[in-house]
């Protein structure tokens, strides 16, 4: 929690103490914490230039282990370019900018040296750069690029050492165009499809063409990669992404259809056909479809994000939202008589968060609740605690403070469905205890518990049913409270099988709040959410 500065200052002192003491493993665990804090500090580097005289080089004082401290990692690194052995080192530094890409590990003289580029074996160091954009996304979170920088440059160095070294131009491709660089990864990946031409080559000529904004060209290239190999069913999802995201909507389902035609059960294809479907009817079948499939195909190719770009910023879908002010039902009886445990308190703060990626992620999240007892869990709902002094905490009380109770209620209900989940969700104790604050009265407590219902409803498919009739049932005994309406109208909206009857309802609630302009203008209240949303999402 200090200043990174202050902390690195600290262990290079203990480090150099130690050294002088002979106590080199000492000095070198502080070094590596020294490492981790400041990277590319002179000292730091000095420090490990005088280990590195050791005659066993300083090696063996740094160690790789079974998940080891990253600090030690890049030390070893270091210490292995000393070594005139660069290429050895590079890549346990790129597997470090992999883990925290937004840290400037390799921003050392040694690694932007154009005879690293020139030395290295080409098809290693296209190997390394391939591992290196799978771990830091594409694009690059914009905040990271400047750390990633020093491997672009790298690439330079080599393309210009081995110009024809079709893999290393494809791999440099792929890293220019997630920093940005999308002329130059246009121009690296032409010249790798012109040298050796095959599926993996147009893909990168594809996308590359895509960054660049040349989306006729694109579609080109990918439709030529399918033709190298029909059955890469990943390649036709990507083609649909491409022609959905510039208005072509038809033909993209068309792709869809023809990639399911020849494997229904293809997550990319599946994947992108519920997203694609959901972006053209907003029907919320699709999602829950798309949920239903990664329940059932956990051993997916591998990670897809369909289900949360879909559920983005939606209420209730991903976030608690921010409505206006219900008071606590005065009708309400008490339902709890004493405090919740500290412990319970901590855990709560631990996991509450206003915003989850869909309501699945939501469920699993709370997992960890399930060491809270129900009692402590009711405990919370009734009255929930002060919200924890850290970023969040401090971010809820200057923009939205009545946003962290809710949170709190919301998250402890959660937590009740981890709870004799044994028994059968129509006999429950489970669902009686949620059932039972969803219908106690009008207030924040109802919409709480309707949205564990919800959710519940999203994981079990036995439970929708169930669930839709008790939400619709509230949605009409709430349909005249402002503010509660406009929030349960889009829990309605969320809930897996509700009637078309009742979404038509919820819609128009919805739509009647949000027009309104008396004294609690909505439009000015998600401004503010909307900033707060995006501070929380940003972080």
């Amino acid at each position: 929690m200090d200043d990174p500065r202050r902390s690195a200052d600290r262990d290079l002192e203990q480090a150099r103490a130690a050294l002088e003491r002979g106590e080199v493993h000492h000095a070198a665990d502080h070094l590596a914490g020294a490492i981790a804090h400041a990277p590319t500090l002179p000292e730091i580097h000095e420090l490990l230039s005088r280990l590195a005289a050791r005659e066993d080089g300083g090696l063996e004082l740094f160690p790789l282990e079974q998940h080891a401290f990253v600090g030690t990692v890049v030390a070893r690194a270091h210490l292995l370019a000393a070594a005139g052995r660069p290429e050895d080192g590079l890549p346990l530094l790129a597997a470090a900018s992999g883990h925290t890409p937004g840290v400037d590990w390799a921003g050392v003289p040694w690694v932007s040296d154009p005879d690293l580029g020139a030395r290295m074996d080409p098809g290693l160091l296209a190997r390394i750069v391939m591992q290196l954009c799978t771990a830091v996304g594409d694009p690059a979170p914009e905040a990271g690029q400047a750390a990633l920088r020093p491997y672009l440059t790298l690439v330079r160095h080599a393309v210009e050492a081995h110009p024809e070294h079709a893999l290393l131009l494809g791999a440099g491709s792929a890293l220019a165009r997630r920093l940005g660089e999308a002329p130059q990864a246009v121009q690296w990946a032409a010249r790798g499809a012109r040298l050796r031409p095959s599926k993996l080559a147009e893909i990168w000529l594809g996308y590359a063409y895509r960054t660049a904004g040349r989306i006729p060209e694109s579609l080109a290239a990918l439709r030529r990669a399918v033709m190298y190999d029909p059955d890469d069913l990943s390649v036709y999802a990507d083609i649909a992404g491409t022609l959905a995201d510039h208005g072509r909507m038809d033909d993209a389902l068309a792709w869809i259809d023809r990639a399911l035609a020849k494997n229904p059960d293809d997550d990319c294809a599946v994947h992108t056909g519920h997203r694609l479907r959901y972006r053209a009817d907003g029907d919320l079948a699709h999602l829950v479809r798309l949920a239903d499939f990664q329940r059932d195909h956990i051993d997916d190719t591998h990670e897809h994000t369909d289900l949360a770009e879909c559920c983005a910023d939606q209420p209730w879908l991903s976030r608690v939202p921010s409505a206006p002010d219900t008071p606590p039902d005065p009708e309400r009886e008490p339902f709890v008589a004493g405090a919740p445990s500290p412990a319970a308190v901590e855990r709560l703060r631990r996991v509450a968060h206003p915003l989850w990626p869909s309501p699945p992620a939501a469920y699993d999240a709370a997992l960890g609740l399930v060491l809270v007892e129900p009692e402590d869990l009711l405990a919370l709902v009734a009255a929930p605690p002060e919200a924890p002094d850290d970023e969040v905490g401090r971010a809820l009380a200057a923009h939205d403070p009545a946003l962290w109770s809710r949170c709190a209620q919301v998250w402890a209900c959660l937590g009740l469905l981890h709870h004799g989940t044994e028994e059968p969700w129509a006999e429950s104790s489970r669902r009686r205890l949620l059932v039972e604050l969803a219908t106690g009265g009008l207030d924040r407590i109802t919409e709480a518990a309707l949205f564990a219902l919800v959710t519940y409803a999203w994981v079990d498919p036995s439970a929708r049913t169930d669930v839709a009739t008790l939400v619709a049932g509230r949605l009409d005994e709430a349909a005249a409270t402002a503010g509660l309406a406009w929030s349960i109208a889009h829990l309605a909206l969320a809930t897996p099988d509700m009637a078309p009857a009742v979404r038509e309802r919820a819609t128009a609630i919805i739509k009647a709040e949000e027009n309104y302009t008396g004294p609690l203008i909505p439009r000015q209240r998600r401004r503010v959410a909307g900033r707060l949303r995006r501070w929380l999402s940003g972080r």
